[in-house]
């Protein structure tokens, strides 16, 4: 029996087959890389041009040799599936490679197969340049069978212009034209079928291990606010580790020694000790996980022979590029690490190297808030210490019983401007505070100031940050009442509505200061960045005032104040 159209189908669907095996094992190996719009990386392209070289050569050794040195082959999976992978760079030289064999193998199609085949893979790589923004379509298996079929299309009809002699290219091409089509078509097709299937593995793979990652870094949120080094926060961040990710052991380590080690082999590794008892002294300096899965690489305990231990993943802490310690999985010779851990693993730790960013961020911030508190805690006017002491020996002619009392609201007054340590403070505190203030300043300007206060009993267990109240109330009598010739009224309302409080320090002389000055400005701004530090945006100080008039300071606070 001759070679016919059916047969020549029937033999390269069997080579076919042979493709498809290879293809399996080789979309889930590590060497295939993600079919995303991201460029490759040069090993990426040297792994997917040595793969597809070969599947393409071996097209042709698979192939049908007929009358001529013709051959019926499977080239074309190849080819086109190079360039759509790996772009036109990988696509034209896996053409041309494979392209130059067929040239050596010599016969009447060879230079119009070699050129076919080069266009083949520069076709794949121009459609991945036109998709490469649409991953959902260059993955189809409809647009691989479509390219490919476009380009045997066009290797037939090279076959046809090139080939010579002409009387014997045209009944080759009618042999071979449809059987070359379809198992090209259908076998770029299969191959396109089961990289999608092993990308949406991967996808879901990191789509679990992003949302395991976010598990882990919400619950050690609060932790990492402590800050790291400690060996109370590192036990905690280690078993909490360990219990969402149930390996036989963790570590947390700074760059120099153990922190905390929980699980498997906490018999010999303990906090303290150096960090080479746990052979990642000389792997703790990258910005990479490292992984010991146990096979090909083995972990080996230096701190006893009788270790459990046998494989490891070493995931690095940074802040702003610097290493600060480490965090390390552990796993038992019969439950050893698999390369997707890797990912898990750094995911996890670019997580909590964040979350320590934040922390010391924060820590920053507070110092900040700290420096800031004791500035206006050693912030004293002069003209009002002055003023004050003038005010005490005037009245001391006249009436010696009320100096006495002035001079012991001045040094309350100033010994509470210096010893109050704490951050925190009730409304009640406060208003203590400002009373000796107001009891001087009502001395020294007589009838001409009134204060009134409307407190609503319920508030005066209020939390707040400390010096809250002094520097506005200061503000609106140095800036306000002081600068009048008529009745200065100062006001101190504290009232709740709904889930808020707000306390009211206003005057009736409409001088606003703004707090970008000194003085009671400057008390003013950093009154209202401590608040919206410790209690967020939505609070601190808004300013309302009539020119000449009125000028109302109100301070904004959560009904709950500040959290014990």
């Amino acid at each position: 029996m001759g070679i016919t159209p059916v047969r020549i189908l029937v033999s390269l669907i069997e080579a076919m087959s042979v493709f498809l095996v290879i293809s399996y094992v080789y979309c889930w190996s590590p060497g295939l890389p993600p079919l995303k719009a991201e460029p490759l990386r040069s090993r990426s392209k040297w792994n997917l041009y040595l793969h597809f070289t070969a599947m393409t050569i071996l097209g042709t050794y698979l192939g049908i040799r007929l009358e001529g040195g013709a051959i019926a082959n499977t080239r074309a999976v190849g080819a086109v599936l190079s360039g759509m992978i790996g772009g036109p760079w990988v696509g034209v030289w896996v053409g041309l490679t494979a392209g130059a064999h067929r040239v050596w193998l010599g016969g009447i199609t060879a230079v119009s197969g070699a050129l076919a085949t080069a266009f083949e893979g520069l076709l794949g790589g121009l459609v991945r340049m036109r998709l490469a923004k649409k991953p959902e379509q260059l993955m189809s298996w409809r647009t691989a069978a479509a390219v490919t079929a476009v380009g045997e299309i066009v290797h037939q009809c090279f076959l046809l212009g090139l080939s010579r002699p002409m009387g014997v290219a045209w009944p080759i091409v009618k042999l071979i034209a449809l059987p070359m089509i379809f198992a090209n078509t259908l076998g770029a097709a299969l191959f396109m079928v089961v990289l999608r299937d092993r990308q949406e593995v991967y996808d879901s793979i990191g789509a679990a291990s992003s949302a395991f990652a976010l598990t882990v870094a919400k619950r050690t949120l609060s932790i990492m606010a402590k800050g790291f080094g400690t060996p109370e926060v590192a036990v905690e961040m280690a078993n909490i580790i360990q219990e969402e990710t149930g390996v036989g052991a963790v570590a947390v380590t700074d760059v120099d020694k153990i922190l905390a080690f929980v699980g498997l082999g906490a018999d010999h590794h303990r906090a303290g000790q150096p960090i080479s008892t746990l052979q990642t002294d000389n792997g703790s300096n990258g910005d990479e996980a490292l992984l010991a899965e146990g096979e090909h690489e083995q972990f080996a305990c230096l701190a006893s022979d009788r270790c459990p231990l046998a494989s490891r993943v070493v995931v690095p802490l940074q802040i702003d590029g610097n290493l600060i310690g480490t965090v390390q999985l552990f796993e038992p010779e019969e439950r050893r690490f698999r390369v997707l851990n890797r990912a898990v693993t750094e995911g996890i730790g670019a997580l909590l190297s964040s979350q320590l960013l934040v922390s010391r961020y924060q820590e920053q911030k507070n110092l900040l808030v700290v420096s800031e508190l004791k500035l206006l805690q050693a912030q004293v006017n002069p003209h009002f210490l002055f003023n004050s002491l003038n005010t005490v020996i005037a009245v001391t002619r006249t009436d010696p019983e009320r100096a006495r009392e002035l001079l012991v609201h001045l040094s309350n007054f100033f010994r509470n401007n210096l010893k109050r340590r704490k951050d925190v403070s009730t409304l009640e505190e406060e208003l203590n505070h400002v009373s000796s203030y107001l009891e001087i300043e009502k001395a020294r300007f007589q009838d001409r100031l009134v204060v009134e206060t409307d407190i609503d009993p319920s508030l005066l267990g209020l939390r707040m940050p400390t010096f809250t109240l002094q520097p506005l109330i200061e503000n609106a009598v140095r800036h306000g009442i002081s600068t009048t010739m008529n009745e200065g009224m100062a006001r101190i309302r504290a009232y709740r509505k709904g889930e808020q409080v707000f306390i009211d320090i206003e005057d009736n002389a409409g001088n606003y200061v703004r707090p970008d000055g000194d003085g009671g400005g400057l008390g003013m701004k950093i009154v209202d960045k401590r608040i919206k530090n410790l209690l967020g945006a939505e609070y601190g100080i808004t300013v309302h005032c009539i020119p000449q008039e009125l000028t109302r300071v109100t301070v904004r606070l959560p009904v709950d104040g500040l959290p014990h």
